[in-house]
């Protein structure tokens, strides 16, 4: 075709006007935001009955009366290249309605009553009904992003890209809360900005068959109306290899923009293929500092007061009859900065154990009088050190004993042990027993560290590290963590040596690296225990040694290894 008179002209679903293909995009987000001004609580109805999301006539069950139809609301958008399976919804498709239905009762007000703004007249338990605190508080720019400074801070590669709208494909990795969803976010909502499509999909629910829709929908997007879409997949490590490769040819091609959320090390969760075709984006735990403002803006979105370290309150807590939302809720400053180091790191973690903090303290009910001015004292409920302990119940320890923190920390204290150091030892067998590691692995490694680090330095290194590995195996956890921890010491503080070690790895050099057939053994050194071995020479010149009271002169190495000392340091 020639001229813009010949291009293709497309239908728009909701006015009915035919436009250019090219410009149907940017017309269909400008008529779906006229018609969304429309539909406004309060505000007149529409002139015209909606033509999308209505039902045809006669639609209705037989039998039921006019009265009973519900009332045509808003006109509902359905994508234009669903395949009608499932009663035409496509993947993603309910997350877009929940997703409008959150933002719809954000603004609807509730039956009986007006709209009341966010933060004004709702108490401090309504605010922690519904949805985590860590989702309500999500951002959705990057301006409010904290964290991860070597990756998106000021001038790097990664935010530049961000900032404008160039999304590369990514593989997000890093610990449970460091922020990757959150990332996602903020990219989800930039897009929409930009008129790209943003489709989420878990891969803890999502199936093969729900990709490959995805990836229709995306190639009909493209080829119609030169948009793009992104694609992100949460937990993309628990995709087998099979399913990843679903994505290679259209991650190639341009069809979608990949971002993958894992946890594990995508260097053995992720298709090798598959990450040449990605940026891997290693987003580290939360510093303390970042955990602190992280906090803070959950106080401040709460109504919350701070306590500081000159403020005093009661001892003794005195009960109420009173609602507890009558009293102002107060949270010590101390609380916060061991909340901010329990979390370790873990943003989600230390946002829900905040609310479960603030939500037993209200069930509770109960005040303390509080000395907040010069002068003067209030009650009001308190949220000390203490209860925000109790919420996390323990010390937040980071440990995956399949993943990759497994190897790191059992590499820790072996190297600690090497070094002598007796205190890190300790502590990096603290962090794999507390954090769920089973004691005989553990064992099991003392007992080749034993040969390997101490050898013939302390042979009775080996007796030690079997005897804790049978102790353990008798009475288990947590008794036997004492005597883990006696091994381990006594391994630190024992001198070293890998005479053994080293000369055994040269040996395995020695036959790696052999041309040729293996050299035979010796005849003299062979075993005869029959007449037809001995006639042909088998142990003929053998010397036994303890018949002779000097030292015997004789070869046990084969004759190409003659004069070979193993033990003696080779050249690199």
């Amino acid at each position: 075709m020639e001229g813009t008179d010949e291009e293709v002209r497309v239908q728009c679903p909701v006015c009915l006007r035919e436009l250019p293909g090219a410009h149907i995009n940017s017309h269909l987000d400008q008529c779906l935001q006229d018609r969304g001004a429309e539909a406004e609580p309060g505000s007149s109805p529409p002139s015209k009955r909606p033509r999308l999301a209505t039902a045809p006539p006669g639609s209705h069950a037989q039998g039921e009366p006019e009265e009973a139809r519900p009332a045509a609301g808003p006109p509902r958008v359905f994508s234009l290249f669903h395949k009608g399976r499932g009663g035409g919804q496509s993947p993603g498709a309910a997350g877009r309605r929940s997703e409008a239905g959150r933002e719809e009762a954000a603004v609807k007000p509730e039956e009986g009553g007006s709209a009341a703004p966010a933060g004004s007249g709702s108490s401090l338990a309504q605010k922690l009904e519904g949805q985590p605190l860590a989702e309500r508080l999500r951002p959705d720019t990057l301006g409010d992003y904290v964290g991860q400074e070597r990756v998106l801070g000021a001038q790097t590669l990664l935010r530049s890209l961000l900032e404008t709208h160039e999304i590369p494909s990514l593989i997000l990795w890093g610990p449970p809360g460091c922020g990757k969803t959150t990332l996602a976010h903020i990219i989800a909502n930039s897009s929409k900005k930009n008129g790209t499509r943003f489709v989420t999909l878990s891969a803890t629910s999502a199936k093969t068959n729900d990709v490959r829709d995805v990836i229709s929908q995306a190639q009909n997007e493209k080829r119609l109306f030169k948009r793009k879409t992104i694609l992100f997949i949460d937990e993309i490590h628990r995709f087998n290899k099979s399913q990843q490769d679903t994505f290679l040819p259209h991650v190639e091609c341009g069809t979608v923009t990949l971002i993958g959320a894992t946890t594990e090390n995508p260097s053995f969760q992720v298709n090798a293929a598959l990450l040449s075709r990605c940026r891997v984006i290693v987003l580290e735990k939360l510093s303390v500092e970042a955990m602190e403002a992280i906090l803070m803006r959950a106080v401040r979105s709460l109504g919350l007061q701070v306590l500081g370290q000159g403020s005093q309150h009661g001892n003794t807590a005195t009960g109420s009859s009173s609602e507890s939302s009558e009293f102002p809720v107060y949270i010590e400053e101390k609380a916060l900065n061991t909340l901010a180091y329990l979390c370790d790191g873990d943003a989600r973690t230390g946002l829900n154990g905040l609310q479960l903090a603030v939500q037993a303290r209200l069930a509770a009910g109960k005040t303390t009088p509080l000395n907040i001015s010069k002068g003067g004292s209030a009650d009001g409920i308190v949220i000390t050190e203490e209860h925000v302990k109790e919420g996390l119940q323990r010390s937040h320890i980071l440990y995956d004993r399949a993943g990759e923190e497994h190897y790191n920390c059992i590499s820790a204290l072996h190297k600690s042990m090497r070094g002598s150091d007796e205190n890190a030892s300790l502590y990096w067998l603290a962090r794999m027993l507390e954090g769920g590691e089973d004691p005989l692995y553990v064992a099991r490694r003392l007992v080749r560290f034993a040969s390997e680090d101490i050898g013939l330095a302390d042979p009775l290194a080996l007796t030690q590290a079997v005897a804790a590995y049978q102790g353990c195996h008798f009475i288990g956890m947590p008794e036997c963590e004492v005597i883990l921890a006696q091994c381990v010491v006594y391994f630190a503080r024992a001198p070293k040596s890998i005479e053994v070690y080293r000369a055994y790895s040269n040996v395995k050099e020695c036959l790696r690296m052999h041309t040729g057939p293996l050299p035979p053994v010796p005849l003299h050194l062979r075993n005869a225990p029959t007449r037809l071995m001995k006639n042909l020479g088998y142990g003929k010149g053998y010397k036994y040694n303890p018949m002779y009271k000097e030292p015997v002169e004789q070869d046990y190495l084969p004759e190409e290894l003659k004069g070979t000392d193993f033990f003696k340091e080779r050249e690199t």
